[in-house]
């Protein structure tokens, strides 16, 4: 499924910290990030729960709050999972359970590069008008909540927001601008969607920063031949042998 639909430009961005070096020093994150449901909820309830409290009044009651989880989620980050449990509940809207991650990415340590060649993919129910925010830990380049956003609203659903524990982008925002969309357009066509399923006004700003650095479509797919070494290299260090 490529990715059509970009990120509602008028969707609102709520982050508690710009890097995941304080989320990586609480208690209980190693093991919340091995998918241990009761060191998630606790550094959730501890050290994020009295800043979802304070911005209640910005979290819509009438939405539906989704996280990105596998579908085989044993072993899987449990933190995102508590946190769209702690939106809803303070916020007085729902969460979704139903709409899950297919494919395993393993975007830890990986480059920008490796991230937009190994996309996330979903699949699960989506309320046709319904109202989503999107939930995760941590976004970096944007990509899993850019694909999960995709998968909504192809499938009629609305994207109202993003909330997030980290936005470790050097741009918080995810929406490029027309500007650089128009660079992109100019130096490279339709090739970037060919190389990577992504329309060019459904990249995030992150993304779009990264993509405009190359000079030639040529560069892009000499640097995409050398990342698939590196995820091979990166997965095998992890004892994983076939590239999801």
């Amino acid at each position: 499924m490529d990715r059509e639909f970009a990120v509602p430009v008028d969707a609102f961005i709520l982050h508690l910290f710009d890097d995941d070096s304080v989320l990586k020093s609480f208690d209980g994150y190693v093991l919340a990030k091995a998918g241990d449901k009761e060191a998630a909820l606790s550094l959730i309830g501890r050290n994020v729960l009295p800043w979802l409290v304070s911005i209640k009044h910005r979290l819509p009651c009438d939405a539906v709050y989704v996280a990105p989880f596998a579908k085989e989620a044993t072993g899987d980050n449990a933190i995102p999972q508590i946190l769209a449990d702690a939106c809803a509940i303070v916020s007085g809207g729902e969460v979704d359970m139903g709409i899950v991650q297919t494919t395993r990415v393993f975007h830890t340590g990986a480059d920008p590069m490796e991230r937009l060649m190994t996309r996330p993919m979903f699949e699960g129910e989506v309320v046709r008008d319904q109202s989503y925010v999107l939930v995760d830990d941590v976004t970096t380049m944007g990509g899993t909540l850019a694909e999960l956003s995709n998968y909504i609203q192809a499938n009629g659903g609305k994207i109202l927001g993003i909330v997030v524990i980290v936005n470790a982008g050097r741009d918080k925002k995810f929406s490029p601008s027309k500007r650089i969309i128009g660079l992109l357009n100019e130096r490279f066509g339709d090739e970037i969607k060919r190389i990577f399923g992504i329309a060019l006004p459904a990249l995030t700003v992150n993304e779009a920063n990264y993509l405009v650095g190359f000079r030639s479509i040529d560069e892009i797919r000499n640097r995409c031949f050398k990342a698939r070494k590196e995820i091979d290299l990166r997965l095998r260090s992890k004892g994983i042998v076939k590239v999801p």
